[in-house]
C-alpha cells in the first residue's frame, strides 16, 4: 500500500514539474548560443583591430625609417642648394639689369653729345648758305622772297617759334611760289628746333615727295635723320643718311651726313 502511494506520488510530481524542466533546458541553450555568438563577434572585431594596428605599426616604422635615414637629410641639402642657386641667379639678374641701364644711359648721352656737336656744324653751314644766297640775290625781290628772308632771319636768331609761324604763313600766302620748298624746309627745321621731331619728319618727307628736285632736298633728308636720332630711331636714321649720300653725293651737306653716319655706326 505504501509502495503504491509512493509510486503514485512520484508520477504526480514528474507530471507536475516536467514542463518546467524542459523550459529551463531550452532557456539555457539559447543563452549559451547568444554568448557564443557574442564571443564570435568579439573575436572577429579583435582580429580586425589587431590587423589595423599591425598596418599602422608598419606605417609608423616606415616613417621613422625615412625620418631617421639619410633620405630626408639629402632632400633638405638639395633644397638648401636650390635656395642658394636661386639667390645667386637673382643677384646675377640684378647685376645684368644694372649693366643694361648703364649702357642705355651711355648710349643716350652719346647720342645727345653727337647731336649737339653736329648741330652746331649744320647751323653754321646753313647760316653760311643763307648768307651766300642773300648776297647774290637780285636787288629787286618779290613779296614771297621778302617773307622767306624774314622767316630765315628769325630762324638764324634762334627765334624758332616765331620762325615756325612765319614759314607757316608763307606756305599759306604763297602756295605756288617758286621758293615754296625753301619755306617747307624752314618749317621742318623750326619744328625740329622746337623738339617736335615727328612733325619735322612729316614736313621734310612732304618736301621730298612734292619737290624731289629741290635744292633743299638734301637738307631735308639730313634734318629727317636728325629727328629720327632724337626719337632713338637709329636704324631709320642710318638708312636716311645712306640714301642722302647715295642720291646727292655732291651736296654741301654730305660731309655732315658722313660724319653723322660714321658716329652712328660706331655705336653698338
Amino acid at each position: 500500500m505504501n509502495k503504491l502511494i509512493l509510486t503514485s506520488s512520484l508520477l504526480f510530481f514528474q507530471t507536475l514539474f516536467s514542463p518546467l524542466s524542459h523550459a529551463a533546458l531550452f532557456d539555457d541553450t539559447e543563452a549559451r548560443k547568444k554568448i557564443w555568438d557574442l564571443q564570435s563577434q568579439m573575436q572577429t572585431q579583435n582580429e580586425a583591430t589587431q590587423a589595423t594596428l599591425k598596418v599602422l605599426d608598419q606605417r609608423i616604422t616606415a616613417i621613422e625609417a625615412v625620418v631617421k635615414g639619410p633620405g630626408l637629410a639629402d632632400m633638405q641639402n638639395q633644397i638648401e642648394q636650390l635656395k642658394q642657386e636661386v639667390a645667386r641667379l637673382k643677384g646675377e639678374q640684378e647685376l645684368d639689369s644694372h649693366n643694361i641701364d648703364t649702357t642705355q644711359q651711355r648710349q643716350k648721352d652719346l647720342y645727345t653729345d653727337t647731336d649737339a656737336r653736329l648741330r652746331k656744324i649744320e647751323e653754321a653751314t646753313t647760316a653760311a648758305s643763307v648768307a651766300a644766297q642773300t648776297a647774290t640775290a637780285a636787288p629787286t625781290v618779290g613779296a614771297d622772297t621778302q617773307a622767306l628772308e624774314a622767316a630765315d632771319v628769325l630762324s638764324q636768331g634762334a627765334k624758332h617759334k616765331e620762325a615756325f609761324e612765319a614759314y607757316d604763313k608763307f606756305l599759306k600766302d604763297f602756295p605756288n611760289s617758286s621758293i615754296v620748298s625753301d619755306a617747307q624746309y624752314g618749317l621742318g627745321y623750326s619744328q625740329f628746333a622746337l623738339k617736335n621731331y615727328k612733325a619735322a619728319i612729316a614736313t621734310q618727307q612732304k618736301l621730298l615727295e612734292v619737290h624731289p628736285d629741290s635744292a633743299k632736298a638734301p637738307d631735308a633728308m639730313l634734318n629727317m635723320a636728325n629727328s629720327q636720332i632724337q626719337l632713338a630711331q637709329v636704324n631709320n636714321a642710318k638708312k636716311t643718311l645712306r640714301d642722302l649720300i647715295s642720291k646727292y653725293p655732291s651736296s654741301a651737306v654730305i660731309p655732315s651726313a658722313q660724319k653723322r653716319l660714321k658716329a652712328l655706326e660706331a655705336i653698338k
